[in-house]
């Protein structure tokens, strides 16, 4: 079998949204690029083990980052010289957990945890000359270290010693002792002054535990004092250079309107309400001297799925309430999952100001978003955009004389089968935002999206389908491409006799008039069949059609991944082998509607050095179907992410049971550059594809519910076929 290439007829485009606010050829942030921490190991190390980027930081020139790497016990460093070309400048071990860092020079002070037990905290302070990996200075610290700050002017630096709790001791409920407090030491000559340590005593603040504070993260102004987070303790404490008490008070609560506090397993649904949600921030950045703004994480009984700015006295000057959560929901970063726990739990908050204007930048955990904020007017913050990031964004650093944003995103996914973690790099320069590709944002009601999987287009629009990760909710997505970013303007909820249709895993799509036929891949371990389904307009299934005997005796999990109509055939591309298939060939299905009768051909797919390969689309257009074919990896190991042609005289279906006709197929194009195009890591599951009317070709990648995922979701044009 031989692969041809075939030219497109107009340039790959990769299809960019609009600035998130409106704005046009103005500056905005966009990602630049993506570091995977793996090639930071040496060469032949394991690259199995977990590394995990957390809290980071930069040294003075800007040209080096430098991250804590908790499971390899080390910091990590990252040439920036080129932002667009980070390169790897390896690890320094640091003899235990570091738990966070900052840069003053180049000097990296990192609080390292030394515990043996909860009831036994310990932990000290190191001075790491990090040209050389020299250990200048070790500090013992009162406890367990979390946090670290330097002043503005670095002359000190201050820790937030936690002392934290044991979560599976009595529920995880405080008190549990010893207490934490709030340390600070003197920065002299590059390096750390040992006696100088003052110890701020935080014990008798707050209203939930006064005895047991559990400092969590600090941020200091040019004033010197260092304001702290109680996280379990809802409480704020503003502490002046000689370790007194400026001021403290509750983190207080917020009402929630508009959420999905259930976790139902597969249905977006924000109609609940929640009363007196306590905050429980978690980072907290000061923004002027007066100011600062925490990220409402929430812990055991709380999280208000925001953010917040206070005044030092302890004066609310602005709540997001639930806008931030919201702003995720339209862009398909919303975590289903966690609808019952703290929503898309907002963790980190920076500030930074670039080009004059004042940002601050909040971290979602869970929805992996940044969201960018202008914050000229501290009591009316403008949401600006929303920027995709690896799985968990967990530390920033601003880099404003560079006009350069950093993130740092904590989870690793080897063992789940997801993406490596990474440090995202953005740049804030003129041109429009490229995130998000789609939205649904101008919809009357509010409506979450994702799982993208198969899609058609008919009329101008595209028809996409959610997958069995919203199996409660099964739906039809009507996008509207004409311009950036693409819009969804319609969701048609999948029915029986009136209810969400139950046991679907709908992973292929198909125009017929006014009705459609979807393609569900089966599980028989689960009770899901491996059919096609009619349905109608209104979403209500009209028609459901099994598989033939002879398909069954055959059958894996591995089904349907894609449907397309020729005439009254339809096609359906079975995603990987089943029993009687030869290797390296997959079935395209064929079920004429009119004599009901079954065939095949045989697809000779791509053999996998890692992992697997399989189809995920097949869309009918002109003289050729077009076919997705990819893998199962992510990031740098991602090898086959392309779209190939085969001739429609190819497609001459032999019965089943007996020797297939192979087909041949042509190279349209390989999807990678696209997929990289954008600054991030390529993206596993390539999954939909639409062609109009025009022979424009769009491509969509699915964000598997943002479970496991970083939820970013690729929606891009790559030009007429």
């Amino acid at each position: 079998m031989t692969t041809h290439i075939v030219c497109m007829t107009s340039a790959l485009a990769l299809v960019t949204g609009a600035a998130f606010a409106g704005d046009h050829a103005q500056k905005n942030f966009n990602r630049i690029a993506s570091f995977p921490v793996v090639t930071n190991m040496a060469e032949g190390a394991d690259t199995s083990r977990e590394s995990s980027p957390e809290i980071i930081d930069v040294t003075a020139d800007g040209m080096t980052l430098v991250y804590t790497d908790s499971p390899l016990e080390a910091l990590g460093m990252v040439d920036i010289t080129d932002p667009a070309k980070p390169a790897p400048l390896g690890i320094i071990d640091v003899g235990g957990e570091p738990t966070s860092v900052s840069v003053i020079g180049t000097t990296a002070f990192v609080g390292v945890n030394t515990s043996q037990s909860y009831v036994a905290p310990s932990g000290k302070m190191l001075a790491i000359d990090t040209s050389s990996g020299e250990v200048l200075a070790s500090c013992t610290l009162a406890g367990q270290p979390d946090s670290i700050a330097q002043s503005p002017d670095g002359s000190f630096v201050a820790v937030a010693i936690e002392n934290e709790r044991d979560e599976d001791l009595n529920g995880g409920v405080i008190p549990q002792l010893p207490a934490g407090t709030l340390q600070m030491i003197d920065v002299v000559s590059g390096s750390l002054d040992c006696a100088s340590i003052v110890t701020a005593d935080l014990t008798g603040l707050a209203d939930v535990a006064p005895g047991d504070p559990e400092p969590e993260y600090v941020s200091i102004n040019t004033l010197g004092e260092t304001v702290v987070t109680l996280q379990e303790n809802n409480h704020m404490v503003v502490v002046a250079r000689d370790g007194s008490i400026v001021s403290h008070f509750s983190a207080g609560s917020v009402d929630l309107e508009g959420i999905d506090a259930t976790d139902e397993r597969g249905a977006l649904i924000f109609d609940e309400v929640q009363r007196d949600r306590l905050r429980e921030p978690d980072a907290v950045t000061w923004i002027d001297d007066q100011h600062f703004a925490t990220a409402n994480e929430g812990d055991y009984e709380g999280g208000s799925r925001g953010w917040t700015i206070f005044h030092k006295d302890g004066s609310v000057v602005y709540e997001s309430g639930v806008t931030f959560e919201h702003a995720m929901i339209q862009i398909g970063h919303y975590p289903d999952k966690r609808s019952d726990s703290k929503g898309v739990e907002p963790e980190s908050v920076t500030t930074g100001t670039y080009g004059g204007v004042p940002f601050v930048f909040v971290g979602s955990e869970r929805g992996s978003i940044v969201g960018v904020y202008d914050i000229t007017d501290p009591a009316a913050p403008v949401l600006k955009q929303m920027l995709p990031s690896g799985i968990g964004p967990e530390g920033f650093v601003t880099i404003p004389a560079r006009n350069l944003l950093v993130s740092a995103n904590e989870v690793d996914g080897l063992e789940d089968g997801a993406a490596r973690a990474h440090v995202m790099i953005y740049e804030y320069a003129e041109g429009d935002a490229v995130y998000p590709h789609l939205t649904s944002a101008g919809m009357d009601r509010l409506t979450g999206w994702g799982a993208i999987s198969g899609m058609a287009a008919k009329d101008g629009l595209i028809y996409a389908v959610s997958d069995s990760f919203y199996s409660y909710q099964p739906r039809i997505f009507v996008i509207d491409p004409s311009q950036p970013p693409a819009r969804i303007v319609d969701a048609i909820d999948v029915t029986r006799a009136g209810r969400p249709a139950q046991k679907l895993d709908m992973e292929g799509i198909a125009v017929d008039g006014d009705a459609f036929w979807i393609a569900s891949e089966g599980r028989t371990d689960r009770v899901i069949p491996h059919a096609i389904y009619k349905v109608g307009a209104d979403g209500g299934i009209e028609e459901e059609i099994g598989l033939p005997a002879e398909l069954m005796a055959v059958e894996k999990r591995f089904g349907f991944e894609g449907i397309t109509k020729v005439g009254d055939t339809l096609w359906m591309a079975v995603q990987r082998e089943w029993k009687d298939d030869p290797a390296d060939h997959v079935k395209l299905v064929s079920y004429n509607i009119q004599t009901e009768e079954w065939g095949a051909v045989h697809y000779p797919k791509a053999s996998a050095d890692k992992g697997w390969v399989g189809l995920s689309e097949i869309t009918a257009y002109g003289d050729h179907v077009y076919i997705v074919e990819r893998d199962n990896q992510h990031g740098i190991e991602a090898v086959t992410k392309k779209v190939y042609r085969v001739p429609l005289a190819d497609m001459q279906p032999a019965p089943l049971g007996g020797d297939l006709p192979v087909v041949g197929k042509e190279l349209v194009t390989d999807l990678i550059p696209t997929l990289t195009s954008t600054g991030g890591y390529v993206l596993d599951k390539v999954e939909g594809m639409a062609i109009m009317d025009d022979g424009t070709a769009w491509i969509s990648t699915d964000n598997d519910g943002v479970d496991d995922h970083s939820g970013e979701t690729m929606f891009f044009s790559i030009g007429q076929m």
